[in-house]
């Protein structure tokens, strides 16, 4: 458990849910996809709000293991899309310092072609060290805990000897820190099965705007929402002297 700590002038580690692509869209009358290709602006935006806040590690939630479920010719759409997107922006990201990174990417539908891309933006800013964006890919946490879980057993470790850190280091990027703020836009309150490790302590954010029309100002209305918290891990406010009072 995280040991309890007044709250950062910024988070550390912000992650993501980008809902609301589909809702933008039929609110439009337009196909689902319109709203996926109207999220490529938000991401950007975010991206750099968070860089020029201070942010060290952003997650952003693009595509879960469940979506997998979707019409194919949404998924096809959204698989071309991505890949236009990162090898667009490959160059703006680089530039700015940030190291990208890719969370899943293991189901064989996803194109070569693109996981490729995604190998080579991995590659081109692994020596970055302004901001980390991992970016979470044919993601899900329970896969995530399940394959550790494998790792450990693999390994021959005992159960006496698994701890919390033992079991962290054998997620993937085990470098990650814990997740301090979680945005999920659309106004839906859902974990959806999102870096289930890291978010457990983490300050979530609820705004009712739907991701593509989601802004840096409201990035940082979600900033200041987590300032404004007291983060206790489990812990209470300590009582003031008797007889003294309580500060304000």
């Amino acid at each position: 458990m995280p040991a309890s700590h007044g709250p950062r002038a910024v988070p550390r580690h912000v992650a993501c849910v980008m809902d609301g692509n589909g809702r933008w869209a039929a609110q439009r009358e337009l196909p689902r996809t319109s709203g996926h290709r109207a999220a490529e602006t938000t991401v950007i935006d975010v991206v750099e709000a968070a860089r020029a806040a201070g942010v060290e590690w952003l997650s952003l939630y693009a595509f879960s293991t469940e979506n997998w479920r979707r019409p194919t010719a949404e998924v096809d759409q959204l698989m071309h899309l991505v890949r236009r997107v990162v090898r667009k922006h490959a160059p703006l990201l680089h530039a700015r310092g940030i190291r990208c990174r890719f969370l899943g990417v293991a189901d064989p539908r996803i194109p070569p072609a693109l996981t490729r891309d995604f190998a080579d933006l991995t590659t081109l800013t692994e020596a970055n060290r302004g901001m980390t964006l991992t970016v979470a890919f044919d993601h899900g946490g329970r896969q995530d805990i399940v394959a550790a879980a494998r790792s450990l057993i693999r390994e021959g470790v005992p159960a006496d000897a698994v701890t919390e850190r033992s079991f962290a280091a054998h997620l993937p990027f085990p470098d990650t820190p814990d997740v301090d703020l979680v945005i999920r836009t659309s106004g839906e309150q859902r974990i959806s099965n999102f870096m289930l490790w890291q978010v457990a302590y983490a300050e979530w954010v609820f705004p009712p705007v739907l991701w593509p029309d989601f802004r840096a100002p409201h990035f940082l209305d979600c900033l200041h929402a987590y300032r404004r918290r007291e983060r206790r891990f489990g812990a209470v406010r300590p009582e003031p002297p008797r007889g003294g009072s309580t500060p304000t």
